[in-house]
């Protein structure tokens, strides 16, 4: 399979002169802007996370996969993730089956549990449900994919669904993709119900992720023999026209964005310093000029084996135009390399 290389973002409120927040509504526009350039410059795939916080608004990302998929040409969409838990599978299928039909083969969703318990009082659903919510409604998301006509129960619904009609159906059944944060009963429920894993990685090193997907591929192995494992890693980052540039960029900003989100929990922010570390060699933020990325995502893959990387890049209100630079050199400098590399 053809390595792919891309971007995935949960909106990025653009900041006033004074460090507050400018309208969420900018975020969405930028956020378009970004999908169209990438699709330009030559990237495999954009993934559009749902967040819930005025620093990171895309609360809906079906509907951005929709407007992405009118104006874009050959780029993948993706959810990443849908956080189906708090969602509705037959609305999500629905959604992203009509994003299909204006793009055939180039909509995906990536489903998870999410990383934050936000959603649940937001959408009126109790926290203690949590696990039992995501593996109910996933088990109805993969029938209503496999099905035109579903006759399904399950703890989420009241109701059992009996010969419902889903429509609109893709031309092809949607990839649909297991996301994780690294739980080891995510291996198996990916596992079980044979879906590809989507690795959602906040730090660690690259031999830990190393271990994680070869748990994975094992297991896949005694339960799904000949048929190939399939890993994806969505991960923090950024690419400037040099290392220093970017490290000094990106740190800034990822600690802004650190600072906000865990004041919302009630949380302190670690130092930039302790973040720092994760910018090295050993860490899992990759952070640089365009041959310091495209050397440290092919080391992970020689380790991983894993065939899509993407990449979070706008934090903390950082500016449009150095998101926009980032793509465009991730697009025009760095995919070239792992390309020549990997062929």
């Amino acid at each position: 399979m053809t390595f792919q290389l891309g971007v995935y973002s949960f909106g990025n409120t653009p900041r006033t002169d004074d460090g507050g927040y400018g309208p969420t509504a900018q975020a969405v526009s930028d956020l378009l802007e970004a999908i169209h350039l990438a699709d330009e410059v030559g990237l495999d795939v954009f993934g559009i996370g749902e967040h819930h916080t005025r620093g990171m608004p895309l609360s809906s990302p079906t509907s951005v996969v929709n407007a992405a998929a009118a104006s874009t040409e050959r780029i993948i969409l993706s959810t990443t993730v849908t956080v189906l838990s708090t969602d509705e599978p037959i609305r999500v299928f629905q959604q992203l089956a009509t994003a299909a039909a204006i793009a055939p083969g180039r909509v995906e969703v990536v489903a998870g549990r999410g990383s934050s318990s936000v959603t649940f009082p937001l959408f009126d659903f109790d926290e203690a449900d949590y696990d039992a919510l995501f593996r109910s409604k996933l088990d109805l998301l993969i029938e209503l994919n496999r099905h035109e006509r579903v006759t399904w129960a399950g703890p989420h619904r009241r109701r059992p669904l009996h010969e419902a009609t889903i429509v609109p159906r893709p031309e092809a059944p949607l990839p649909l993709w297991l996301g994780t944060g690294g739980s080891p009963e995510s291996v198996l429920r990916a596992v079980e119900l044979g879906l590809p894993l989507f690795l959602g990685v906040l730090g660690g090193s690259p031999e830990h992720w190393a271990r994680y997907g070869a748990a994975y591929r094992s297991a896949w192995r005694e339960v799904h023999e000949s048929e190939p494992a399939d890993v994806a890693v969505a991960m923090h980052g950024f690419v400037a026209d040099d290392d220093a540039t970017a490290k000094e960029i990106y740190l800034r900003h990822e600690h802004r964005m650190f600072v906000e989100g865990l004041a919302e929990l009630g949380r302190t922010a670690p130092p930039p310093e302790a973040r720092a570390a994760e910018y090295g060699p050993g860490g899992m933020v990759f952070v640089g000029g365009p041959d310091q990325i495209a050397y440290r995502i092919l080391d992970l893959h020689g380790q991983l084996g894993h065939r899509r990387h993407i990449i979070q890049m706008d934090v903390g209100g950082m500016p449009q135009r150095d998101f926009l630079r980032g793509i465009e050199l991730l697009g025009t400098k760095v995919l070239p390399r792992i390309r020549a590399a990997i062929a």
